[in-house]
């Protein structure tokens, strides 16, 4: 998962024998952001284009667990086949030399939800414009077929972009699967956070969309009351409660509360998933509602209070030196060689190094245009498949949300139809009583009976006319709705057949990229061996010292590598 950055101690960075190293030839390890269930995550830097990422690396101790292996690959490609603004971009996925997995993300600055909902209840107008964004990108993936899972406040990320405040990132796809694709999911297990899984999780059945749905109810609740319906310290006795335990009514802890919004809340923590929302378009639809209804109340923080990060930003990227550094340190380094040794007659490892470092000059210069071109081609395959996958995202969500009122009108004529059934049975039943009355009767029966007959008779076939007229409707709907299902699987296999070829064309990109860092990592190691032979042979000597300044001996060619910047 992507994550805010965390202080590290001195102590931790000891331990840490993974910092300082490049991963996949292009992502150097920088700092320890943080742990989750399968991975570490870093802050780490591409070593190309400067580009501030999060790595997650797989835990070691994990790294012969194929059936987690497996999850971890699915995470990237739920994520990026669903390419929303509000969960957070997978930029890499692969494997290193060594057989470890690593996922890159983009690398945020926030704060997570769970440290606000600590701070106590928050605004209603507030807590509904987070959990309006939540919605907005989990209807994303569910039209997709994505299912996150494992819903919870800490894996809810709340940064500021483009001046907005509360801009949410949902974390951690780690446990999302495609549906109808369960073969990742070992044998019997269950997954899940159990303050906030859903009572057929609770039960060891599968998640489903609606399984989300209730995790947002949980989220919902704790924001609007500062605390989780359900609580207890043994977890046999909370997954009991998820499963059975009504929730406390919202109101009763929050009285301000609006209805709508524990209407809206109390559906969400429905037990059976068939009383909650259809869908997130539903929901969304109601959010809507409740918000249009809510004062303005001035619950949005100032910019100068939110618009702090939780941690201290990274510090900028220092500008790599690059190829051209490079050249000049090499043209220093020679004219030194010869001042020291004006006839000519350096030692042989002088001379060799200061040839080595002009010859490693040269090929780098070489490479980096070669990187350059493949980085290129890179970006705009990267930058073709997030417009497809956006397009076709956003034709998906637009025909989900059509196919979702489409269904909720079809089962609104069914819920008539069904009341209508109730009173034509009435009726029919009124007639058949009259008319058995009439036969019962020896003498003549009063004109009065036989309007009420006729009444009868007649609701009834005014009933059935009407009931006729409220199955066409239900009819006309649902075909509509399949017409659209139709729609959305096409667009599906079309997102699933692009996004395979990009990703074989990406991981092609990736290789050769891969390849070329390695061998540009092994000309900076090679060169600044032989800089450091140089500027140890060439130090303290007078004649060299306005070509080499000794500031640059001492902090330049004497640095560790694990403080310079990599040169391409």
């Amino acid at each position: 998962m992507s994550t805010s950055e965390t202080s590290s101690t001195p102590r931790d960075k000891a331990k840490d024998s993974y910092l300082g190293r490049v991963i996949a030839g292009r992502y150097r390890l920088e700092a320890r952001l943080g742990e989750g269930g399968m991975g570490v995550v870093y802050r780490a830097r591409h070593v190309l284009i400067e580009r501030i990422v999060a790595l997650k690396l797989i835990r070691p101790d994990l790294k012969e667990e194929t059936h987690l292996r497996a999850w971890m690959l699915r995470e990237a490609r739920a994520a990026n086949r669903v390419d929303h603004a509000h969960i957070v971009d997978i930029h890499d996925v692969g494997e290193t030399e060594e057989g470890e997995l690593y996922l890159v993300m983009e690398y945020l600055l926030g704060r997570s939800l769970a440290s606000e909902i600590a701070k106590g209840p928050m605004p209603i107008a507030r807590a509904v414009d987070i959990l309006e964004q939540m919605i907005a990108a989990l209807s994303r993936a569910h039209d997709l077929g994505v299912i996150h899972r494992d819903l919870k406040s800490d894996n809810i990320m709340l940064t500021v972009r483009g001046g907005r405040q509360d801009y949410v990132k949902i974390l951690d796809f780690g446990l999302a699967a495609l549906t109808r694709d369960p073969r990742l999911a070992p044998k019997g297990a269950v997954f899940g956070t159990p303050e906030y899984m859903s009572p057929e999780q609770a039960r060891g059945e599968d998640a489903t969309s609606t399984s989300d749905l209730y995790a947002l109810g949980i989220l919902f609740y704790e924001m609007c009351t500062g605390r989780l319906p359900f609580r207890s310290s043994d977890r046999e006795t909370l997954l009991e409660m998820q499963r059975s335990a009504p929730p406390p009514r919202p109101r009763s802890l929050r009285p301000d509360l609006p209805e709508k919004a524990e209407e809206i809340l109390l559906k969400l923590l429905a037990k059976d998933p068939r009383e909650r929302y259809r869908d997130g378009h539903h929901l969304r639809e109601e959010l809507k509602l409740l918000q249009r209804s809510l004062p303005s109340t001035g619950w949005e923080l100032t910019p100068g209070e939110s618009a702090q990060p939780s941690a201290p930003p990274p510090p900028p990227p220092a500008p790599s030196p690059g190829v051209v550094e490079w050249s000049r340190q090499a043209s220093n380094f020679i004219r030194a060689v010869a001042r020291a040794y004006p006839n000519g007659r350096a030692p042989e490892s002088v001379h060799e190094a200061a040839t080595k470092i002009w010859e490693l000059a040269a090929k780098a210069s070489r490479l980096e245009g070669e990187l350059a071109s493949h980085s290129r081609k890179l970006d705009a395959i990267e930058a073709r498949g997030r417009a497809l996958r956006a397009e076709i995202g956003r034709k998906v969500e637009e025909l989900a949300g059509e196919e979702s009122r489409a269904l909720r009108e079809a089962a609104a004529h069914e819920q008539r139809l069904n009341a209508l059934s109730v009173q034509r049975r009435e009726a029919m039943t009124l007639h058949t009583q009259i008319e058995a009355h009439i036969k019962s009767q020896a003498r003549a029966v009063s004109p009065e009976i036989y309007e009420r007959l006729g009444a009868a008779r007649s609701r009834a076939e005014t009933l059935r006319e009407v009931q006729d007229e409220f199955q066409r409707r239900a009819d006309e709907r649902r075909r509509y709705a399949k017409g659209l299902q139709q729609q959305i699987r096409d667009l599906r296999t079309q997102l699933s057949r692009y996004s395979d070829a990009l990703e074989t064309d990406l991981q092609a990109g990736r290789e050769r990229i891969e390849r070329r860092v390695a061998e540009a990592l092994e000309y900076e190691k090679d060169f600044y061996e032989a800089v450091k032979l140089l500027s140890d042979h060439l130090r303290g000597r007078p004649e060299c010292r306005e070509v080499l300044a000794e500031e640059f001996l001492s902090e330049r060619s004497d640095a560790p590598r694990s403080r310079r910047k990599p040169v391409l």
